[in-house]
């Protein structure tokens, strides 16, 4: 799909601020209502806008880790990675799942309310896979930066 400017202006304001009216979105993009109306509907049919969510900040949440986790398996068929990967999607706790190369065969990102859960969860997700060869964790101690946004520049 080809992005022209307006979608490009279109895409970064929402990124910023997904709730604002579709009027407020046009007077910033500096296109008509109707015309910001149509092209996001577009975006959105298209698949370039996924969805729209509400990013809730950790500090205001109660207590919780945040664990970055390699996973390394012991045979790499098309469908073992599929199967792990299901598996590891169907968890509420990974917030995000990579399939990565080289290295790890995935990298995954958790968060979980406390020790205990983590625990279960690698009991539930890689303990009991036996072609899960080896996991390497690391915890989260600070959260520099997160920014969920593309730095999209005009065409």
């Amino acid at each position: 799909m080809n992005l022209d400017d307006t979608d490009l202006r279109l895409l970064n304001l929402l990124q910023d601020d997904a709730s604002m009216s579709n009027q407020e979105l046009a007077e910033r993009a500096a296109t008509s209502p109707a015309t910001a109306l149509r092209r996001v509907r577009r975006l959105v049919d298209e698949g370039v806008i996924e969805r729209r969510v509400a990013l809730l900040d950790p500090h205001a949440l109660p207590a919780g880790l945040t664990a970055l986790v390699e996973v390394t398996l012991d045979r790499q068929g098309a469908e073992l990675l599929d199967a792990f990967e299901a598996r590891a999607v169907a968890e509420a706790a990974v917030q995000q799942c990579w399939r990565v190369s080289p290295g790890p065969d995935f990298v995954l990102v958790l968060w979980v309310a406390d020790m205990p859960a983590y625990q279960a969860l690698v009991q539930r997700l890689f303990t009991q896979d036996a072609n899960v060869r080896n996991v390497k964790a690391y915890f989260s101690v600070k959260r520099a930066k997160f920014e969920p946004r593309y730095a999209l520049k005009p065409a």
